[in-house]
């Protein structure tokens, strides 16, 4: 089996821990991050962080697929984990401090064979890639609104 990689990256104009909040809190802000390819998003357990599970529907080129993922936070603050238990499609957030905000990596690793893993490499990369790139921007524009209310509720 060969390995497809898809991967995107993106200051985020916001503090590390307001950006990764608004990753890692999959009741209250996740939903909000998610591009229009994402449907039928639902909590089923947990819903932050480590320990939760999250189902959701992807639809790239006309074609939708259901997952059903695990989060794991092997590094807390710095790298969050989503894995589809029935692909085993591993989705890493990486998450960096900059001078100008937080570097955020999405990075989706997945070995399939045959013919799917053929057109899936061949494919995928670029479709994700630019699914990537809107959640980016939507971090970017959630993250940036979550520090600023978070800063108006200090000064009041």
């Amino acid at each position: 089996m060969a390995e497809m990689r898809a991967t995107a990256s993106r200051v985020i104009a916001a503090p590390p821990e307001v950006v990764y909040r608004c990753v890692a809190d999959y009741a209250t802000h996740h939903q909000h991050i998610l591009p229009d390819a994402f449907s039928d998003y639902e909590v089923e357990a947990g819903g932050k962080g480590a320990g939760t599970f999250v189902r959701f529907r992807v639809t790239v080129a006309g074609r939708g697929q259901n997952y059903r993922a695990h989060v794991a936070e092997p590094e807390p603050g710095r790298i969050l984990t989503e894995t589809d238990e029935r692909t085993g499609a591993t989705t890493t957030f990486r998450f960096q401090p900059k001078r100008s905000g937080t570097l955020v990596t999405i990075e989706t690793v997945t070995n399939r064979g045959g013919l799917q893993g053929a057109i899936e490499r061949l494919l995928a990369p670029r479709l994700l890639g630019r699914l990537y790139h809107v959640e980016l921007n939507r971090i970017d524009h959630y993250a940036r609104a979550q520090a600023a209310e978070r800063t108006g509720q200090r000064r009041s």
